[in-house]
């Protein structure tokens, strides 16, 4: 059977479904929903702070007693820097008193690192995954955290970080392609060598590593993931599939954008937190895109962008959210997290019998 996966066996559940854990989008009802379902729920927690992790993990326990995911960023801090700073001030002004805005002295001071605060309460809540983005955090916290048995979950946008993770002692790695959505999850190799897509990373990770890995980027239906399989995956992450799901958090206004989404309406951007990460294109996107190589370090231009997100999504506007979507965003469906999972499951599984029987 194919959801009997080394993966889903390691991990704890009934079928190789990973719901990427997406910040600004997962809830306790959207976790609960894919852990219900058989695959594993993931909460995005990088933007949170350890006493909300805390809460959004006791509800999500309330919901169900399914293994689930904690996910975070694993970035070192950055220094700031008042050239680009400055630079990043005049940029986003015109946006500011266009919205109504009075744009700070001083951005906010953006923390999103893993850190010893934020470790106490892992270990506290004892998570049956965690994750993490940008690389993994320091050695001797990775140990505590695999002393209480918490698989470890990075991802690798390339074969070198593939093989740099296995040897920080990961239990499994997700070979994200260029074509997921989101923040790319590079960290140590250049950016310009890490636009590999899955189906061309994720054998190459497979043959490169022992360990389990998990394919994501541009998979959104049994298709997808039968491919994956083919290609020696033991499990995939899917995120903008989930997106449309009435237990997401996404404002309506990023909805109405996910369901007009084309295979080209996506772009690769440092304008919303100074790392690239893939949104659907709007006018905030398409404006600074000239911008790049000017702006803070991540997360220090979250600072400047904030209050613009936060007007866009108070009124009901996409031009200044970061509408966060993979390239196969118009393979999406507005239907609830329990009914994808279970289609999710029943597309894979014909297609995989249908190639088992040969037709």
């Amino acid at each position: 059977m194919w959801g009997q996966s080394n993966l889903a066996r390691l991990v704890g559940v009934a079928q190789p479904i990973i719901q990427a854990p997406m910040a600004s989008a997962t809830t306790p009802a959207l976790v609960a929903a894919v852990a219900e379902a058989g695959g594993l729920g993931s909460l995005g927690c990088a933007m949170l702070t350890p006493a909300a992790v805390a809460e959004r993990v006791a509800e999500t326990r309330r919901l169900t007693d399914a293994p689930i995911n904690l996910n975070f960023f694993a970035n070192a801090p950055a220094e700031r820097d008042p050239v680009r700073d400055e630079a990043a001030r005049r940029l986003v002004e015109p946006y500011y008193r266009e919205l109504g805005l009075e744009l700070p002295a001083e951005p906010a001071d953006i923390r999103v690192h893993f850190d010893p605060a934020m470790l106490e309460t892992v270990l506290q809540l004892r998570p049956e995954v965690t994750s993490f983005h940008f690389g993994l955090p320091a050695p001797e916290m990775v140990t505590e955290l695999k002393a209480i048995d918490s698989v470890i979950l990075s991802t690798a946008t390339t074969v070198h970080e593939a093989r740099v993770l296995e040897g920080l002692g990961v239990d499994a790695i997700i070979a994200q392609g260029w074509e997921a959505g989101g923040h790319r999850g590079t960290f140590a190799s250049p950016f310009e060598h890490a636009q590999v897509g899955t189906f061309a990373l994720v054998p190459q990770v497979v043959d490169a590593v022992s360990l389990p890995v998990i394919a994501a980027g541009g998979i959104a239906d049994g298709r997808g993931i039968a491919a994956a399989l083919m290609l020696g995956a033991t499990a995939v992450q899917l995120g903008t599939a989930f997106l449309r799901c009435p237990e997401s958090a996404v404002p309506e206004a990023y909805r109405q954008a996910l369901s007009r989404a084309g295979e080209d309406s996506t772009q690769v951007t440092r304008a919303f937190t100074g790392r690239p990460a893939r949104s659907l294109r709007n006018r905030y996107v398409e404006e600074m895109a000239d911008h790049a190589d000017s702006l803070p370090e991540f997360p220090l231009m979250m600072g400047f962008h904030g209050p613009l997100r936060g007007a866009s999504t108070e009124r009901g506007l996409a031009d200044f959210m970061p509408l966060w979507s993979g390239q196969a965003a118009a393979l999406g469906d507005a239907i609830p997290a329990t009914e994808l999972v279970s289609r999710l499951v029943t597309e894979t599984a014909e297609i995989v019998e249908r190639g088992a029987a040969g037709s």
